[in-house]
């Protein structure tokens, strides 16, 4: 497997230093490369090959829509719009989430780097956000009200992030995942 990854700035200026370079410095300076976070050039080149991947699959499928790539939050995204895309979302994005482990997985592959791409399609994770942030806060409030935990229905590891950061802004609750995938839950309760 070839590397077809651009070069960060420190290979860069790696490639350009002398090579009376010692072997100890190299070595250094590739273990503090390793512990830094992917730049954002590598996040944009995951995000770039998981579009091109996803074309490929809408051209296979036949669905025409608008892919854009780009870097957000630290991660690559791929977003696709356009009309007649609910089925590749769907019922509750059970289809989007497989779509988007094939897509990392096409990533991993020209890559060899796991990525952490956020797949989108039809603008569902981002109306599923606006609507889950509304379920943590009706649990936020039962949880203050009655002082009881409240238990929510099962959910996928997107829509159980997006409810613990709504729920981790608020102050007096908590929240943590219960249970095994597929039926895996998130329960509010008082902090202690």
């Amino acid at each position: 497997m070839t590397d077809t990854s651009i070069p960060s700035a420190d290979q860069s200026l790696e490639e350009e230093a002398p090579a009376a370079a010692t072997a100890e410095t190299e070595g250094a300076a590739t273990e503090v490369r390793e512990k830094k976070a992917p730049a954002d050039s590598d996040l944009f080149r995951q995000s770039e090959i998981a579009a091109d991947y996803v074309e490929g699959l809408l051209d296979i499928l036949d669905y025409d829509g608008d892919i854009d790539e780009l870097v957000s939050g630290g991660r690559p995204v791929v977003e696709v719009v356009g009309g007649r895309l609910q089925n590749l979302v769907g019922q509750r994005g059970a289809t989007l989430e497989a779509l988007q482990e094939l897509t990392r997985l096409a990533v991993f592959r020209q890559t060899g780097t796991p990525s952490r791409l956020l797949l989108d399609v039809g603008g569902y994770r981002a109306a599923r956000r606006k609507e889950l942030a509304a379920v943590a806060k009706n649990a936020v409030e039962k949880v203050k009200e009655h002082g009881e935990p409240v238990r929510l229905e099962p959910m996928s590891a997107f829509e159980r992030k997006c409810v613990h950061d709504v729920v981790n802004a608020m102050s007096g609750v908590e929240s943590e995942s219960e249970g095994v995938e597929p039926n895996r839950r998130i329960v509010v309760r008082p902090a202690d």
